[in-house]
């Protein structure tokens, strides 16, 4: 199955109703007898009966024939021939070669494990982290991909340390390579392994990889792969390369970058990673990648703060140019009044105070790149002295009588849209077209949080190294805050929270949800989540330094006015004003029906 995003649509059919339609049609079993089947499946091939079960899970399941859609809660699904996708498959390794295959697989599996991951935690979030664990390995069963069996999985909560053992039935993917291929010496489940690696570290917050050690497609008579957190393998980088769609995406782990950008000094390269594995960071990746050769003029564009002078510096790097000046220049931070002076430069004499000739960032950057960032705020003039530099290819400073020839490549940045800023007459359209030859979309943070377990993990290692601290992770309630936060600032502000969690917590400890969110951050509601005692667990814990008598005798059982107790009260009420109906009790609640399943069964009340 593969996903496309979509909006939700009515007259939707769940997978109960296939269940009861069918055994209706043959006249051997009804839908109360499917669910029991998958019930005793979980509990038989899976483990345990917690939640979310794959009974929970298959719920989430509706089919739309009517306008030809299929929904996994709101993310939308398409059934596809294993041979199709098989098809697919031979022709990527016979005209890209097994290792670019590998890696396109790779990291599509990543998203499609990472989405579901989001799922799961957005639907189920009072799942134990074992259990919630679990549900990847029943989503991949409906998704009917492969067979899990659990053979060992850990988690540790005190140190966010990940370590599990898995065996694959019925791989489809291995069914489709070894009918193209036969037997071979390298494994093949290649989506899989994304799939789980997407998952889990999307689920725990930290970057947890995982392995194929024994395949069906090298003769083995199952799968089996091992899950560790990223630092606990000794050759991460291996697997990490599957990861990325070009060479010069660092590693979270290490920050280390490409063999392209080896001329980078040591510190950039250390430090200044670019990390990410989402369809969007791939794709500007890929355009990077086209344009770099060449000597195109290149306009970025995206929010502040999602790292336009990364891709800038690192476009540079990847060029012919690399061995060149890099100069950056914010227009913004420069008075209207110097800017051509800078951009330009200046001769002696030109006005007061000009004592000596200088040239300006054009001649600085001869046979190298210029990044011109928030280029939307430049005066009219110095749009047209800039527009006149780009068409001849040289500069006459202020105060000059002759023309310096230039040769500068021209990258430039907007977070403002220059389209609208032509139409409303405060940008040159013939300016416009001259930089707008390639341009390159950064999404912001929010729309590629598939890259967020990611830059988690590459931020903590790098605070950590660079103020020589000693942190362990993240609490599952930072974790959750982090995945559900909108991030305005985004990844700057990512960033910036990290770093300040990583000064403010204890050494050797995890990081909290006060320890990030210290200066008025809105977060989302549904990051809390309702303990055993009745309290609020996550961002509504109080601080150490603020948790009194009263809340540490707080008891263990749920008296009458607890939240707890006001939970049941208002599920009760909803499912006796509907009749007992679960659908039409979540929306009078506002929440899904899984999730008032869960709590429901939780609280040992039927409908």
């Amino acid at each position: 199955m593969t996903k496309a995003a979509a909006s939700p649509v009515p007259q939707r059919i769940s997978l109960a109703d296939v269940a009861r339609a069918t055994g209706a049609a043959l006249g051997r079993f009804d839908g109360a007898e499917v669910a029991r089947a998958l019930g005793r499946f979980e509990a038989s091939h899976v483990g345990s009966e917690a939640h979310p079960t794959i009974a929970d899970i298959s719920e989430c399941l509706f089919f739309s024939p009517g306008d030809g859609r299929i929904w996994l809660q709101d993310q939308r699904m398409v059934l596809l021939h294993a041979e199709a996708l098989g098809s697919l498959r031979r022709e990527l390794i016979d005209s890209l070669g097994q290792e670019k295959a590998r890696g396109l697989f790779t990291r599509a599996g990543y998203v499609s494990g990472a989405r579901d991951a989001q799922l799961v935690r957005t639907h189920w979030p009072e799942a134990e982290p074992a259990a919630a664990a679990m549900a990847g390995t029943r989503l991949h069963a409906l998704e009917g991909v492969v067979k899990v069996e659990l053979v060992h999985a850990r988690y540790d909560p005190e140190t966010s340390d990940y370590e599990g053992e898995f065996i694959w039935h019925h791989s489809s993917e291995d069914d489709e390579h070894i009918a193209a291929y036969g037997i071979g010496g390298s494994p093949a489940c290649w989506m899989q392994v994304g799939y789980a690696t997407g998952y889990v570290s999307t689920l725990f917050g930290r970057l947890v990889v995982f392995r194929e050690v024994a395949c069906r497609s090298m003769g083995e008579s199952h799968c089996r792969v091992i899950g560790k957190s990223a630092e606990r393998w000794d050759d991460v980088e291996e697997d990490m390369r599957y990861l990325r769609a070009r060479d010069f995406v660092g590693s979270p782990q290490n920050g280390g970058s490409a063999p392209q950008a080896a001329q980078l000094p040591a510190a950039q390269r250390k430090n200044d990673a670019m990390v990410g594995a989402s369809a969007a960071f791939n794709a500007a990746c890929h355009l990077l990648h086209r344009v770099a050769p060449t000597t195109a003029t290149v306009l970025f564009t995206g929010e502040s703060g999602v790292g336009k002078e990364k891709f800038a510096s690192m476009l540079h790097s990847i060029s012919a140019r690399r061995d060149k000046p890099f100069v950056a220049v914010n227009c913004a931070a420069i008075p209207e009044t110097l800017i051509e002076s800078e951009l330009f430069g200046v001769e002696r004499g030109a006005y007061t105070g000009a004592g000596a000739s200088r040239p300006g960032r054009f001649e600085r950057a001869h046979g190298g790149t210029l990044f011109l960032d928030e280029i939307g705020t430049l005066s009219y003039a110095a749009q047209g002295k800039l527009l006149r530099t780009l068409q001849e290819c040289e500069v006459e400073r202020v105060g000059g009588t002759r023309s310096i020839r230039v040769d500068t490549r021209v990258i430039a940045a907007t977070n403002v849209d220059l389209r609208q800023a032509v139409r409303e007459g405060r940008f040159r359209d013939d300016l416009f077209f001259r930089l707008n030859v390639f341009p390159i979309h950064l999404p912001p943070l929010r729309e590629r949080r598939d890259d967020v377990p990611l830059l988690m993990s590459h931020f903590l290692q790098h605070y950590g190294r660079k103020h020589a601290r000693q942190v362990s992770g993240f609490t599952q309630a930072a974790v959750k805050a982090l995945l559900n936060y909108d991030y305005p600032g985004n990844i700057r502000e990512l960033q910036n929270l990290i770093e300040r969690a990583v000064i403010i917590a204890p050494e050797g400890s995890l990081l909290e949800v006060h320890h990030l969110f210290t200066s008025g951050e809105p977060l989302d509601k549904n990051v809390l989540s309702v303990r055993s005692d009745g309290r609020l667990a996550g961002t509504g814990d109080p601080l150490p330094s603020q948790a009194g008598p009263a809340s540490r005798a707080m008891p263990d059982h749920e008296g009458p006015g607890s939240l707890g107790q006001v939970e049941e009260t208002l599920i009760r009420r909803a499912l006796t004003q509907s009749g007992g109906n679960l659908s039409a009790a979540a929306r009078a609640l506002g929440i899904t029906r899984p999730q008032l399943a869960y709590r429901a069964r939780k609280r040992g009340i039927t409908s």
